[in-house]
């Protein structure tokens, strides 16, 4: 008798210990998420004082400014971890037109409040990448631990399900062409 008490209170030990294992990386990948989110929330207040920095030198560029504006409005309503990323992505290509007309502008390059959003804003791009990878490496740790026997078992029995990893579009996989 004490024997399958003993086994029943070490499958109960193994039971709480995977589904707490389950519920830890679960809320360390909202953590990884919500890394994700400051970063990208600094990165659209940086934005507005970037774009009338441009906007003195280069008005007639109306298009790259409207870009710019409709990308971080998308960013900042994304509900989720993949609208988040389709958003980021067409931020970050709105942002290389931006700073692409701002090279046409060495007086701009050159000023010193500009040359440090410049600054702010790359370190904040460090930020998010460095964010997204955590992010990924958590989600990576979860769903390895769903899909490994037992405790795939128990995520079964418990409705735990693999999570999605923050991923590049597709046009930001293809090699950057530089042209001199």
């Amino acid at each position: 008798m004490g024997i399958i008490l003993a086994v029943i209170a070490l499958a109960a030990v193994f039971l709480i210990s995977i589904y707490n294992s389950l519920v830890t990386l679960k809320v360390k990948i909202k953590e990884a998420w919500s890394q994700i989110d400051v970063q990208l929330k600094r990165r659209i207040d940086l934005i507005p004082n970037l774009v009338e920095s441009v906007k003195g030198y280069a008005a007639h560029e109306k298009e790259v400014f409207e870009n710019v504006t409709k990308a971080r409005a998308a960013l900042m309503t994304a509900g989720d971890a993949k609208a988040a990323g389709e958003a980021d992505m067409q931020l970050t290509s709105a942002l290389k037109s931006l700073f692409a007309v701002a090279e046409a502008y060495p007086e701009l390059k050159a000023q010193e409040g500009f040359i440090n959003l410049q600054k702010e804003l790359s370190d904040t791009e460090d930020k998010v990448a460095y964010s997204r990878q955590f992010f990924n490496s958590v989600v990576r740790q979860y769903n390895e631990k769903i899909v490994a026997f037992p405790s795939n078992l128990i995520a079964g029995m418990f409705g735990f399900t693999q999570e999605a990893f923050f991923e590049a579009e597709a046009q930001d996989r293809e090699a950057v062409k530089v042209q001199f």
